[in-house]
């Protein structure tokens, strides 16, 4: 099965709890419950074997410090029950798609030649909401594979207007 797939029924359950409650603030802490759950000592330590479930959650209770929050200690205590620790940049992941998404944004992934100036990165954010008819919060990477240009990437669509993209174009025109 898909890590997205079985992520998802978590980000959606700490989504609707977020939003009843302070959504960027559960977005901070989920993204860093995800940074610290995503470290392989932490991982090892929920893989362990030799602990039981209980004594992986009071050592994950202290790691992540929450032993004053029911909450955050229900939804680590569930990933333990479930084996579902290794989970949590993917449920950080969703959470913030699904946050986004109420916002009406997405994530921009931007990938480059060469490093843009922020007026650059301004100057493309703008036309690619125009095209994609959304806010976008970009995010943006050096790839010098893609010789020119950008590729961006939002949601599931891709737009690629790099000389890599445009010579695999070329290419498959004169194969076919």
């Amino acid at each position: 099965m898909e890590i997205a797939t079985v992520a998802r029924p978590y980000a959606e359950a700490l989504f609707q709890i977020a939003q009843k409650q302070d959504l960027t603030q559960w977005s901070q802490l989920i993204e860093a419950l995800a940074n610290i759950g995503s470290h392989p000592q932490v991982l090892e330590v929920a893989n362990n074997p030799n602990l039981r479930k209980d004594q992986i959650a009071e050592i994950l209770f202290s790691i992540f410090r929450c032993e004053n929050d029911e909450l955050v200690k229900n939804f680590i205590q569930v990933l333990v029950d479930n084996d579902r620790v290794s989970l949590l940049p993917e449920i950080a992941h969703q959470f913030e798609e699904l946050k986004n998404a109420s916002q009406g944004a997405a994530i921009a992934k931007i990938a480059t030649a060469f490093p843009l100036t922020e007026a650059q990165v301004d100057d493309i954010v703008s036309k690619l909401e125009k095209r994609f008819g959304r806010k976008l919060i970009p995010t943006v990477e050096v790839d010098d594979s893609l010789i020119g240009g950008i590729c961006a990437t939002v949601g599931d669509e891709v737009l690629d207007l790099s000389v890599r993209g445009k010579l695999q174009k070329m290419q498959e025109t004169l194969v076919s």
